[in-house]
């Protein structure tokens, strides 16, 4: 970077670039320089997208949270349930075959890049469900079931 910042003061100096050129390049540099290191640092999560559980009854636990808590249900299908939380969040209730636990639990992550986030859990040996672009899982170091995509992500039923 320090030799691009230095051959376009040449190129002012030598008069191939006006001032306003200048300032236009530096500020591109500076851009460009603070995303890569914001990609360096990691991937900021900026909600709880949703937590999903599984349950031995879907009809029973889902008419207890849509009644209890008023959670409208958001979508459906014969084994899945989402029930809206909020403006942003969801409810997730799956059908299991045994007892009641919580399946997995969702980040939204800023400026969400699937592939990035991949290409980091590789360096880490952590290893991921599919090659969504849109929503992916993995089983953090300590094997809980973690689930990533952008904030407004709103679910799939199967």
């Amino acid at each position: 970077m320090i030799q691009t910042i230095d051959a376009m003061l040449n190129k002012f100096e030598s008069g191939k670039m006006t001032r306003r050129q200048l300032v236009l390049s530096l500020a591109a540099v500076a851009t460009a320089a603070a995303q890569s290191a914001a990609k360096e640092e990691g991937f900021r999560a900026v909600s709880i997208n949703h937590i999903t559980v599984k349950v031995p009854d879907l009809h029973r636990t889902s008419s207890f949270y849509q009644q209890f808590f008023e959670m409208p249900l958001k979508q459906h299908s014969a084994k899945t349930h989402i029930l809206g939380v909020g403006d942003s969040c969801f409810f997730g209730i799956e059908q299991g075959d045994g007892q009641a636990r919580v399946d997995h639990f969702d980040f939204g992550v800023a400026a969400f890049d699937a592939d990035a986030i991949r290409a980091k859990l590789t360096k880490l040996d952590l290893k991921f469900d599919s090659n969504s672009k849109e929503s992916f899982k993995f089983h953090d170091p300590d094997g809980f079931l973690v689930q990533v995509n952008a904030p407004d992500y709103v679910g799939h039923v199967g």
